[in-house]
């Protein structure tokens, strides 16, 4: 077996090991070494633990054979590692030294992997923000892009995950559909944690944003509405689309890149599906923060109370925006009221910001009611 290289201690100024192995046993300290590299995480050995505790450098994780000498103390961070099945008095000792969990080799290879993981990157995760309409054409699309946008001019790196494979695609409303790069269907199979920066490094990305759109069938450049109708448009115009059947995205995938996200960015902003499937909850259950858009009107604000049934299950903070202006006259507090939900803001209709938009151009100006919501938004959730 080859050595691994001990790292120093804090005694010294330096920066001690993340992981510490405690094992006599040279096969499995192999074994863990290989899986530490995997992880890309520093690694140091000792064969025993007898001569005091906490070891030498504090690391933040002690992976420790089950027949190792330890201290009969209580330390945090401690997995107790064996081979195979446990015998019954490991449990035992796991409660006596504190051990958060006893990891059963190979099956818990990779739980093991990710906690090495943590371990490497213990970082607190960024921010999340999910936006949904409370009915359709509410307007949540709009929101998510504003609120992206507006925390890419603030500086802040920023991932705008389209979580809606029933939209018309995000990278639309960003302007880099005709931009190399992934999409949804490229990462249907990810899983687990993937590799530091992956995301950064393959999306699409403008202005301090990086887009990650569901998968859109159809050709561009889009042309402008105005042509030939039904059965006489061209090929791939907007009145004549192909006709494709989007594809629900995987709970995992889906679980995967959030996670990724909330550690590559300052910030995520999702643009969550109204249907509220099991990916579409797993995102929501990923949202520090859920924004829902409803249009000030009854109808709609009946609708929303059915999709805050479904939120109040996976989030607890949510916020109200109000889209105007009322055709009946409702206010937006009572909304609000109707609701239960606090009121982040009200939009006003504002045909220059769709417009913009339509054409793929910057859109938050200065005085417009989206741009003055989604830099409070910003300015909130990136302060909490």
């Amino acid at each position: 077996m080859s050595p691994i290289p001990r790292s120093p201690s804090r005694a010294d100024g330096t920066a001690g090991p993340a992981v510490l192995v405690v094992s006599a046993d040279p096969d499995l300290v192999d074994r863990l070494a290989g899986l530490a590299a995997t992880a890309g995480v520093r690694l140091e050995h000792l064969p025993t633990l007898a001569d005091g505790w906490p070891p030498p450098g504090s690391p933040r994780l002690i992976l420790a054979a089950v027949d190792a000498e330890l201290p009969e103390q209580r330390h945090p961070g401690v997995v107790l590692v064996c081979d195979g099945e446990p015998p019954p008095q490991v449990w035992r000792r796991a409660v006596a030294i504190g051990a958060e969990q006893v990891a059963a080799l190979p099956e818990a290879e990779p739980w093991l992997l990710e906690r090495l993981l943590d371990a490497a990157d213990p970082a607190p995760a960024s921010p999340v923000v999910g936006v949904i309409g409370g009915r359709g054409g509410a307007g949540a699309s709009t929101v998510a892009v504003a609120v992206a946008a507006a925390a890419g001019a603030a500086g802040a790196r920023t991932l705008l995950v389209d979580a809606d494979p029933y939209g018309g695609g995000l990278d639309l409303f960003v302007g880099v559909e005709q931009e190399a790069g992934l999409r949804w269907p490229d990462l249907a199979g990810a899983r687990g944690r993937l590799q530091p920066g992956v995301l950064a490094a393959t999306l699409p990305e403008a202005d301090g944003v990086w887009v990650l759109s569901c998968d859109r069938d159809l050709p561009g450049p889009w042309p402008v509405a105005g042509g030939r109708g039904a059965g006489g448009a061209p090929p791939g115009s907007l009145l004549d689309p192909p006709r494709t059947e989007p594809t629900d995205l995987p709970v995992a995938a889906v679980e995967a890149v959030l996670r990724a996200g909330a550690r590559e960015f300052d910030l995520v902003v999702i643009d969550l599906s109204r249907r509220l499937d099991p990916s579409s909850l797993a995102a929501a259950g990923a949202c520090n923060t859920v924004v829902l858009v409803v249009p000030a009107e009854i109808r709609a604000t009946a609708a929303a109370g059915r999709v805050l049934a479904l939120l109040d299950r996976v989030v607890a903070d949510q916020r109200l925006v109000v889209r105007g202006p009322a055709p009946t006259g409702l206010a937006a507090d009572a909304v609000a009221e109707t609701l239960g939900v606090p009121l982040l803001g009200e939009l006003r209709t504002e045909p220059a910001v769709a417009a913009a938009l339509d054409r793929g151009e910057p859109f938050l100006r200065s005085r417009s009611s989206l741009g003055g919501l989604a830099r409070r938004l910003v300015a909130e959730v990136r302060a909490a």
